[in-house]
């Protein structure tokens, strides 16, 4: 049987691999706007702007294409793990913004798994719409990684809960109309064991939102407080004091439930396209320095290990698992990746990286006279990406959970 070899992998692809991946790039072709692509190319920090996020997948909902992980009853795909590659491979190559993930690729999946049918019919479909936006209630200012120490305490009133306490590193809270939100409801036995997940109308009574802004001068994060706010019971996902259990399976969604490989390998591609047009000062290009290669090598075998990790990981949720484990080896790999790549991007400005104002917008510096354009983002891109091995539990933690879960140490 004839096999075609996949475009900038090393995978072969069966005829049925080769017209979905052609499918895919005539809707990209087709729906991908000149202004989407400028927007996810100025992206400076995690996500795109929430604006450009949601026109993006309104137009992959209408194609049955925006939650592909979700059961198809719900509104998912039944794509095989290559073809979940291959789409995430080609929107990285065409630039594709990325979709803002609190809703369709963690909340929901807690949904799915632990709540009523209720819950189900009236939360996904919104979530799938765009109409609820979401953002994450987990780390509070004394309980980062240390989760289970949390103190935003939820006290029962009659049929509600009420909720008095703070969370901080909220990502997009300035925008959310719902938080899904860690909450103690007990202080008898382990700390674990009186946690619970509810649902949080941000529009509700006594919930405040003051921004913080990143080193890359964006404003993604917050603080959001809560003063006596009211939440019925109806909104706790799982029984009381099955929060942890709930949070648990939703972290292995945000470290390891999606692709990340092909867009650090976009990621990469473009740092060495720079190289090649960047002089040395020596009458060559920096792409030719020993060093500049090296490290480019160095990325691209580690990259090549996290894809093959990732591919691993898709198999076994299309059997019904989740990602397990393993969810801490991606989370560890790709965010140390990003970094490095980010931070080669920067070694090759060199000195043309530091005329960097927090006041003045990205998008005005980019042909300001000092130094190549691609600069404007790249220094904050860097930046913002040292928080990337912090940020879902620091990587020092993923290493204990990875000696423990996976090595059995």
């Amino acid at each position: 049987m004839h096999r075609a070899p996949l475009r900038r992998m090393d995978l072969p692809l069966e005829p049925d691999d080769q017209r979905f991946q052609l499918e895919v790039r005539e809707f990209l072709a087709r729906e991908l706007t000149p202004s989407l692509r400028e927007a996810t190319a100025r992206a400076t920090s995690v996500f795109v702007d929430r604006d450009v996020a949601l026109e993006w997948q309104r137009r992959l909902a209408a194609r049955g294409w925006a939650v592909p992980a979700w059961p198809v009853e719900h509104g998912g795909v039944d794509w095989t793990p290559m073809q979940r590659y291959l789409f995430e491979s080609e929107c990285a190559d065409a630039g594709a913004p990325f979709l803002i993930p609190m809703g369709v690729n963690m909340v929901a999946h807690v949904i799915v798994k632990f709540g009523t049918d209720a819950q189900k019919r009236h939360y996904l479909p919104r979530i799938l719409s765009g109409e609820d936006y979401w953002c994450q209630g987990y780390s509070e200012p004394q309980s980062g990684s240390d989760l289970a120490s949390l103190r935003c305490r939820a006290d029962r009133d009659g049929d509600d809960y009420v909720v008095t306490g703070t969370k901080i590193w909220t990502t997009h809270a300035q925008f959310a109309t719902h938080i899904f939100c860690l909450v103690r409801t007990s202080t008898e036995g382990r700390p674990q064991a009186g946690i619970s997940f509810l649902l949080i109308d941000m529009r509700s009574p006594g919930v405040t939102v003051r921004p913080i802004l990143s080193l890359g001068g964006d404003h993604d994060v917050n603080q959001v407080f809560f003063d006596g706010v009211r939440v019925p019971q109806a909104n706790r996902v799982g029984a009381e004091g099955q929060g942890w259990t709930c949070a648990k399976y939703l972290l292995e969604f945000e470290r390891g439930g999606n692709v990340g490989a092909p867009r650090l390998a976009a990621a990469l591609r473009h740092v060495k396209n720079r190289a090649r047009a960047q002089p040395d000062g020596a009458g060559g290009v920096l792409h030719d320095a020993a060093w500049v290669r090296r490290r480019l090598a160095e990325i691209g075998l580690d990259l090549l290990s996290l894809r093959h990790t990732e591919l691993r990981i898709l198999a076994s949720r299309v059997r019904g698992g989740s990602p397990g484990p393993e969810a801490s080896i991606l989370k560890t790999e790709h965010s140390e990746l990003e970094q490095r790549i980010h931070e080669l991007a920067v070694d090759l400005l060199g000195p043309y990286a530091l005329p960097f104002e927090l006041a003045r917008p990205v998008t005005s510096a980019v042909g300001d006279g000092i130094g190549p354009s691609w600069r404007a983002p790249a220094v904050p891109r860097y930046l913002n990406g040292r928080a990337a091995t912090i940020y879902a539990g620091s990587n020092e933690i993923q290493r204990n959970l990875i000696a423990r879960n996976v090595l059995g140490l």
